[in-house]
Parts: structure tokens; C-alpha cells; sequence
């Protein structure tokens, strides 16, 4: 199976002479929940902009769904929609027109582009602004209303950039929630975030670029493996005078929470039964700190 993006030694130098992007290698498969994440600065926003054709390449070759984008450029760009991080809406036109006038670029007739407008926005939540201007929108409506933009046409695949940056919990919740069933329904999806939290949760593989290279390209389950140790604070029922004596690294972070150190090799079902014999009841359990966050330090060597 062809990968619905396809990236070869992709390079940009800019005119001042930095170079952003040092000949990275990717392929997004078809369906595919697919993280790209790096630091401020790391090449993620130049790639973007390139594949959605914002940013001009230096050299390399892209392809979505083997249309080359230099020479099939109408084709290609037509499989690819792009929710970008800044806000970029026309604010005095009204949310409907804003979806109507985007569809009409990919020769969406008006008709069709209104249905399935309606169904966007009834999904989103922004049914109920759909006659009212951009402007009386709040940040979280914008937010939303730009992914029914990207979405307006069809697209196969979704670039997702920072969608959920300012949003309340809430929001984000159910924006995970939209993300999913897309995805489910055959969108290909390739998410940038700032919330690593955010990756760990949604997609299945992942690639690390940083200072305009790919560092690391694996599925999110192999990359979390190799973390050591996963730190963990579980909330007591009871509480304790003194730490238990247990096979793990512990201590009392409360007398209700204890935090324990659990190594790779170490079962959490044997911390349990350990915890349920010295008879300690667990109400909850949670990380100390994001997983792929750790990961993430340890393989970029940025531990400021």
C-alpha cells in the first residue's frame, strides 16, 4: 500500500541562510493517527507549510496519495486539508458563507457544500452561529469553525496544527472525541501539539524532528516502552503515617498520596496486590508527569 504522504529528503534554507529543514525522510500511512512533534523551532511548522504548499522547498520530493505535488499540485492539494494554528478567518463574513466560499475553491457546488456544512456545524456545536459573523465568535468557536474549514471539502488527509491551543478542557475533550471518529471513518489524521498528552492519547505513531531532522519515526507504543520508569501518584482512600514497605520505589506525597516509582520491567497488577495486602485502598491513579514528555527530553537532550 502506497502511503497517503509520502516525504523524501525534503531541505529549506531560507534566504538569510538558515536551514530549516536538513533532507528529512517521512511516510504517513493511509489512516494512520500520525504525531509529528519537536520543540519551537524544530522544523514542524516548515514542513507543514510546505506540504499544504505555503512554503517553498529548497529541494525534495512530497507526494499525497502519489500525486507529486510539484507536478499534480491541483490533485494533491485537493486530498489535503489544513487546520492552521493562527487564526486566519475572514471576520466580517458570516460562518456558513465562510464554509461555502472555502468548498467553492475545490469546485464544491453550492448545494452539496451547504449539506455538508450543516452537518459540520451541527457536529462542532456551531449550528447555532451559523448566520452570525466570524467577529462574535469566541476563541474556541474559531477554533472550531477552522476545522470545518479543512474539513468542507472532503479531504483525505487532515493536518491538524495545534488544534487545541487556548481551548478549555472541555472543548478539548470533545474535539479528541471528533478527532477520533474521523479517524475512524478513514481520515487520514497527522497531528502537531504542544500538549504531548494530546499525542499519547490520540495517535499511533510518531515521528521527533528536531533541528530540522526526524530523530525518531515509531509507533507510540514502542517509543513509550522505553521509558525507564513511569511515576505515579495514586490517591488513598485512607491515609498513612509512614510509607509502606513495598517492592517499589515510594514515598508519601500527602498522607491520602502516594507517589511509586514503577520500572518497565515491574507489573502494576503486582504493585496492586502488594498495596491490597498491607490492606491500602487506591482510589485513583495518575502520572506524576507525561510519558511521552520525558520521552520526549530524553531523546532531544533538552532538559531546560
Amino acid at each position: 500500500m502506497k502511503p497517503a504522504l509520502l516525504i523524501q529528503d525534503l531541505k529549506k534554507t531560507y534566504h538569510n541562510g538558515v536551514t530549516a529543514l536538513h533532507g528529512i525522510n517521512l511516510a504517513v500511512q493511509e489512516g494512520d493517527f500520525f504525531a509529528l512533534l519537536g520543540p519551537n523551532g524544530a522544523g514542524k511548522s516548515t514542513t507543514i507549510g510546505i506540504v499544504s504548499s505555503i512554503v517553498n522547498k529548497t529541494s525534495g520530493l512530497i507526494k499525497i496519495h502519489d500525486y507529486h505535488l510539484d507536478h499534480q499540485t491541483e490533485k494533491a492539494k485537493a486530498l489535503l486539508g489544513v487546520m492552521p494554528q493562527e487564526y486566519n478567518l475572514n471576520i466580517f463574513q458570516k460562518v456558513t458563507q465562510t464554509l461555502l466560499n472555502q468548498a467553492s475553491y475545490y469546485g464544491v457546488s453550492r448545494s452539496v457544500a451547504l449539506a455538508y456544512s450543516e452537518e459540520l456545524l451541527e457536529r462542532l456545536g456551531l449550528y447555532d452561529k451559523r448566520n452570525s459573523l466570524v467577529r462574535m465568535l469566541s476563541g474556541g468557536m474559531k477554533r472550531r469553525l477552522m476545522i470545518a474549514r479543512a474539513l468542507i471539502h472532503r479531504p483525505r488527509i487532515l493536518i491538524l496544527d495545534e488544534p487545541t491551543a487556548g481551548v478549555d478542557v472541555e472543548l478539548r475533550q470533545v474535539l479528541w472525541g471528533f478527532f477520533r471518529e474521523l479517524n475512524q471513518q478513514g481520515t487520514t489524521i497527522i497531528l502537531t501539539t504542544h500538549y504531548l498528552e494530546e499525542a499519547e492519547m490520540l495517535c499511533r505513531n510518531v515521528a521527533i524532528i528536531n533541528k530540522g531532522q526526524i530523530i525518531r519515526d515509531a509507533s507510540m507504543d514502542s517509543l513509550l516502552k522505553e521509558l525507564e520508569f513511569n511515576t505515579l501518584i495514586l490517591d488513598l482512600e485512607q491515609p498513612l503515617d509512614a510509607v509502606p514497605k513495598l517492592s517499589y520505589s515510594a514515598a508519601l506525597q500527602s498522607p491520602t498520596q502516594l507517589v511509586v516509582e514503577v520500572a518497565r520491567y515491574q507489573s502494576l497488577n503486582a504493585l496492586f496486590q502488594e498495596l491490597l495486602a498491607a490492606d491500602i485502598k487506591v482510589m485513583s491513579v495518575a502520572n506524576a508527569q507525561n510519558r511521552l514528555e520525558r520521552l520526549f527530553l530524553h531523546l532531544t537532550g533538552d532538559h531546560s
